[in-house]
């Protein structure tokens, strides 16, 4: 009985995990670069848009997994978009009305998440086919792996563009402009994925 449960208990915390390193949605998926190399020229703008992604995810991939014996297999995912729009009106509304100024910095981003393909993706792949509580901590691994990955990247950007992470300044001088430029992006992003790829083989 002891070792059934040993059993579950490590394949939820694989589950859990998955998320961060083994399956990052950025790193080791590449899906949802649009946001990944738009928002991240801060730590903050990184986090806040990670955090809401997850949100997102948790909520649709809860609701996807309650009605999917209900829902016709040709409107599928037109049903699993609804759902997902709901979520980040929700977020959107929110966000407006008590961060404004980060609100105003992710712009057209944050509605974008309805057709994040990390959000979908898993709705689709997942939620559709598993129970609901599995379905929570898949969209918060994947969620909570994207906003490692975003929040990671900003700082990255922000410390080798202006010298300073979440507003402290860590490094005297201007920094290095390309890294908060669109080509800045890029070039961090190839290095963490080589990065990432490196350690997950050498596991």
């Amino acid at each position: 009985m002891m070792s059934i449960e040993r059993s579950r208990a490590i394949s939820i915390w694989k589950n859990f995990t998955k998320g961060f390193l083994r399956e990052n949605p950025v790193f080791v998926l590449v899906l949802g670069i649009c946001p990944t190399l738009g928002v991240t020229t801060s730590a903050v703008n990184g986090l806040g848009m990670g955090l809401a992604a997850t949100f997102v995810l948790v909520m649709s991939n809860m609701v996807v997994s309650l009605i999917k014996s209900l829902v016709p297999d040709d409107v599928r995912i037109p049903c699993f978009i609804v759902v997902i729009a709901s979520f980040v009106t929700i977020v959107d509304l929110v966000m407006s009305a008590y961060t404004p100024a980060l609100h105003a910095q992710l712009g057209l981003f944050l509605p974008l998440i309805v057709v994040n393909c990390i959000i979908l993706g898993r709705a689709e792949a997942y939620a559709s086919k598993n129970p609901v509580w599995l379905s929570v901590i898949d969209g918060l691994s994947m969620g909570l792996g994207f906003t490692f990955a975003l929040t990671l990247l900003g700082g990255v950007r922000e410390l080798l563009g202006s010298g300073a992470v979440f507003g402290h300044k860590f490094i005297t001088g201007d920094g290095i402009l390309v890294f908060i430029l669109a080509p800045g992006a890029f070039i961090v992003l190839g290095y963490m994925i080589a990065l990432v790829r490196l350690v997950n083989k050498t596991d």
